[in-house]
Parts: structure tokens; sequence; C-alpha cells
């Protein structure tokens, strides 16, 4: 089943005036992707709210990754790629000819499976990011960066060794290392591909607070196999079955009252 899902949004923002008028932060819209000859995503149409966290779930290889990385176009990357219809980020569509992606991977920050600190200090793994991008002059970077890194909830743990590798940090605390490099690109959007599936209980607790609390300031899109972290942290969920959007509705509706046979047979485990 496919079609367009139109979400209520969280209130307060430019963002959400443009959701009341009918506009998401992200609109997908007849999304189709190959890779070479495979045909992964079917016709996806969504509207996805902003100031908010919507998880993408479904079994392994229903899409839901490279649905993610669409959004910044990371799947530029793979070799024979290949996509029909659009995705516009606040009414921008990132397929325009033109697009300087660069600017849209700022502005659509990626944090990736396994934690990815680069081979440098705290500090320089932050302030990578603005740095190239020239967003600000350099006696502004330490405010900058512990700013990220406070917004990450990392701060107070860091503080008096931001000149240490970054890959001398635990694992949890890496992951949220690389939140804080993404934030200090003043993103609008914040990707996650299975952001805790290489994290401990307690690690994952951490990420799934802080995204709670980055949701009133950020759009957050997560891809998780774990239904129950989707239910606890998701405002919205869309499930994705062989690269069709099944469902897509407010969390607490998907998961205690799917409108679809297949989504209710995912989540209670009949399959997946």
């Amino acid at each position: 089943m496919s079609g367009t899902v139109r979400l209520a949004a969280p209130a307060g923002s430019p963002e959400v005036r443009q959701a009341e008028s009918g506009k998401g932060a992200i609109e997908i819209q007849g999304f189709d992707f190959w890779y070479g000859r495979n045909h992964v995503l079917h016709d996806i149409t969504a509207s996805v709210p902003p100031r908010a966290i919507t998880a993408f779930i479904g079994p392994s290889g229903c899409g839901k990754s490279t649905l993610l990385r669409s959004i910044n176009r990371m799947n530029d990357l793979v070799p024979d790629a290949r996509h029909t219809g659009d995705i516009e980020v606040f009414g921008r569509s990132v397929y325009a000819p033109g697009t300087d992606l660069v600017e849209l991977r700022r502005r659509v920050g990626m944090v990736f499976q396994r934690p990815n600190p680069f081979p440098k200090s705290i500090f320089d793994n932050v302030a990578y990011g603005p740095r190239i991008n020239g967003l600000c002059p350099a006696n502004e970077l330490p405010a900058r960066v512990e700013k990220a890194l406070r917004q990450a909830a990392l701060w107070e743990e860091v503080r008096d060794r931001l000149h240490q590798p970054g890959t001398s940090l635990s694992g949890g605390q890496q992951q949220r290392l690389c939140i804080a490099r993404a934030l200090a690109n003043d993103p609008e959007i914040l990707l996650l591909d299975e952001p805790c599936s290489a994290l401990d209980p307690i690690a994952t607790q951490r990420i799934e607070e802080l995204l709670v609390e980055l949701k009133e300031q950020y759009t957050i899109v997560i891809v998780t196999h774990n239904l129950q972290q989707a239910a606890r942290i998701a405002d919205y969920t869309a499930f994705l079955y062989l690269g069709t959007l099944i469902e897509f509705a407010p969390s607490h509706d998907l998961f205690t009252r799917p409108r679809d046979p297949r989504t209710e047979a995912y989540i209670t485990g009949r399959f997946g």
C-alpha cells in the first residue's frame, strides 16, 4: 500500500507553519530507487513532519537505509544507482540541477550504524565541519565545539580532554561525538542509521534520551530494527516491506492499532 500520509507536526517554528500549509520537513514524492537492475524502493510517497522523531522500521533488506540515505543523496556514491520521483527538504528538491551536495549534507546531517570518529582529537572531530564549510571564524570555533558537545550531552565527560583522540572514547561516547560532529554544522535534519545497534543498553539509553531532547530543535529520522526503540522514542513510524511503504502513522497508533495486516504481523513477530 502506498500513498501520501499527512501527519500533524509539533507547534512553534517556521518549519511548522510550512507543514501546516501542507508541506512536511521532508516530502517524498513517488520515489523509486535502483541499484543497477535491483529495484529497491517502489513508489514511496510520504510527508515527514518537522521537529519530531520519525522511525523507519521493517525487516532486513526492505529499503529502510536506502530511503534514509536518499534524503541527503549519500546513495549517489554507489555505482549504477538511479532513481525516479523526488525528495524535497523544506520545499527544495534535493535532486534539483545544480544542487550543492556539500551544502545539502551540511543541512541534512548523517550518523551511521557504527561510531566513526575521525583519527583526530575530540575537538578537531567536532570542529572539522565548521572549518571546511567556513561556518565561523577560527576564534569562534571553541564556543561552537562546546555548544555541539553540550547538545550531544558529552561536554561534561570530555571537557578536560578535548585534545585526546576521539577514538579513545567508549563506543557510546564515540557515537555521541559523531552526533556532536553533525550538530556543529548547524543542520536542519538529522538522519541516523541504526545508531544504537553496536552499543550496550546503557549507552543506548543515553542516545535515546539525547534524541528526545534534540527533536525540540531538529527534524530527526532514524532507521531501527529495534521495535521497542521505535515505540519508545519515535513520534511517527513508517513500516516498509519489500521496498514498499506499507503504513506510516503516529507511533502509538501504528503499534497499538495497525491498519494493515502486514504491519500487525511484523510488529507481533510473525515474520521479520
